[in-house]
């Protein structure tokens, strides 16, 4: 009886210490904003996020396999549109239904939202670039370098619309698989994170200790 007793005191500790991936403490469906976005990437409605996987599947297959421009390619929409918009509107007109089009598409609102939407993320990006490029975190800093130079090398290779498709893909597919093999997933991404602090340790003894830095001066709270 003592040694069941012992052997489930260490199992314990084992799976209560499990590390999950990025040490987040919260669900993957919280961090991912807990709202339609994050229902989308985890195909909580397998209908909707299937159909924006094909939609994008299409707009690469026009693009990058057919060669479609663009401009024709707007050309071409904007014409099946009013065509569509002039025989439904004298259809209508014959049978009596005439259709109930909006005056206005876009609101003045969801315009202004947009925009101050995107300003605020830009702004946060902006000041988190900025504090990375200031040295604070050594780590993070040559990670990031080392991340866009990585992104560098790719894009020489690959073009623009073939890495934001494999991106778009990546989005729509990597969480999903993620949550359904969570625990597999972080004890393989646990033990990397491990590998790769003793060799983080190893360079910082006897690279980064050796470079002299000077200080860094605190952004001034307004």
């Amino acid at each position: 009886m003592p040694t069941d007793s012992s052997s489930d005191s260490d199992d314990k500790p084992q799976s209560s210490s499990r590390v999950k991936l990025f040490g987040r403490k919260r669900p993957l469906h919280t961090v991912l904003g807990g709202g339609k976005v994050a229902n989308v990437i985890l195909w909580r409605n397998k209908h909707f996020s299937a159909a924006i996987l094909a939609a994008s599947t299409a707009i690469w297959f026009l693009f990058e396999i057919v060669e479609y421009h663009f401009l024709t390619l707007l050309c071409h929409l904007s014409i099946t549109t009013m065509l569509a918009v002039f025989i439904w509107t004298n259809g209508a007109t014959l049978l009596n239904r005439p259709p109930k089009i909006p005056e206005t598409i876009l609101s003045e609102a969801v315009i202004r939202d947009v925009a101050l939407t995107f300003h605020s993320k830009l702004s946060a990006f902006m000041s988190i670039l900025y504090d990375v490029a200031c040295g604070k975190d050594l780590k993070l800093l040559l990670m990031t370098i080392a991340s866009l130079w990585m992104l560098s090398v790719i894009g020489s290779y690959v073009s623009f619309l073939n890495l934001l498709y494999f991106g778009f893909v990546c989005i729509q597919t990597l969480p999903v698989l993620y949550e359904r093999y969570e625990e597999e997933v972080d004890e393989l991404a646990g033990r990397g994170t491990r590998d790769m602090m003793k060799l983080y340790r190893k360079f910082d003894s006897k690279v980064l200790d050796k470079i002299p830095r000077g200080p860094v001066k605190q952004k001034k709270s307004k």
